[in-house]
């Protein structure tokens, strides 16, 4: 296994010197983050032992959320959320892709386009729960914005965790839905394409030449709803790969791990370090762009909502506290150390 911050300090310049003319302010931002995590240019906090009095300072993480070593507590905070919220009812995954013709203009306008990715999408969905004739209530939805294939390939999508079923505010009641299934995928698609082809028109955005008439969205059984959550989790905060699927650094080259969605077996990818930097990088959302959002009676401002419909379905509402951040502990005799102060780092301070 290899360490992405080592990648990045031996290959940075050659990295800097061959994509200097594609290289957004973010990823120069990500750059500097990992390249600082747990080192004292990220901050130090000085430690002492409750029991033995042992005392050190201790780098800081960047906390970066594109960086494969930070995040991990916010990651599993926002799981916990998660769960805290399933339903006894079947879930559903359902993913709007973007057809390979369209990728070069979301590159180019990767804000507006991802916008329009959740809007179109979560709106279709809506509107199909709404119909009478498939369901005839409001749904509860989680979307979660994906940008890579597992090779690390750009390749833009939307996640969304649907729940089976909705709830008819009028009649204060949960609809099940009709069947095995959600909605017809070939529907879900037709209007989709139609919502995003006028969301970018009305952008006065160019569609390009040959664009495809026919679109893919994936609406698959997902259990509990549980297994996507968690696969879902690992992409939130701490980027596009873990450091444990990067296999070796030899010869200028990089070897990293994925597996294949068709065959389910493992795979491996090797390229020049500075193209797999590239793969990493390309990667990184606009600052402040949120990559999950809630929708319906999951959101966070339709508590009274979520309260109904667990209610109606007789779930067990429990009061769980979101786990406390991991704490520091002695090198020596394992106890809890508590931190004594803080030095910020020389660059900061300058």
């Amino acid at each position: 296994m290899m360490d992405l911050i080592s990648i990045v300090e031996q290959f940075h310049d050659s990295f800097i010197a061959q994509y200097a003319d594609r290289l957004l302010p973010g990823y120069h931002n990500a750059l500097r983050a990992t390249r600082r995590c747990r080192t004292p240019d990220s901050g130090e906090l000085h430690v002492r032992c409750t029991e033995c009095e042992q005392t050190e300072w201790r780098p800081l993480s960047c906390g970066h959320r594109n960086c494969p070593k930070c995040q991990n507590h916010e990651a599993s905070q926002w799981l916990d959320r998660q769960q805290a919220k399933l339903l006894p009812v079947p879930y559903f995954m359902v993913t709007f892709t973007l057809p390979a013709e369209l990728r070069p203009l979301a590159w180019s306008f990767q804000e507006q386009i991802y916008a329009m990715l959740f809007v179109c999408a979560v709106s279709t969905l809506k509107d199909f729960g709404l119909n009478p004739k498939h369901l005839g209530a409001d749904m509860g939805m989680t979307a979660v914005l994906h940008t890579q294939t597992r090779r690390l390939d750009y390749h833009p999508h939307i996640h969304v965790i649907v729940p089976g079923g909705g709830l008819d505010k009028r009649r204060r009641q949960w609809k099940k839905i009709k069947g095995k299934f959600l909605f017809n995928e070939r529907n879900l698609a037709r209007v989709f394409r139609a919502r995003f082809l006028a969301a970018v028109k009305k952008a006065q955005l160019k569609i390009p030449v040959g664009a495809p008439d026919t679109w893919v969205v994936d609406c698959q059984h997902v259990g509990t709803g549980l297994p996507a959550l968690k696969y879902l989790s690992r992409y939130l905060y701490r980027g596009v790969i873990a450091e444990k699927n990067i296999l070796s650094c030899q010869d200028g080259k990089v070897t990293f791990s994925y597996l294949d969605s068709g065959t389910g077996q493992t795979c491996t990818r090797t390229l020049k370090a500075e193209d797999f930097l590239w793969l990493v990088l390309q990667h990184v959302l606009a600052k402040g762009f949120r990559r999950v959002r809630d929708y319906g009676f999951l959101h966070g401002n339709a508590k009274r909502l979520l309260l109904l419909v667990q209610l109606i379905l007789r779930v067990m509402i429990e009061s769980n506290p979101l786990r406390p951040r991991p704490v520091f502990k002695c090198p020596r005799c394992k106890a809890v150390m508590e931190i004594t102060a803080f030095r910020r780092p020389a660059w900061l301070s300058g």
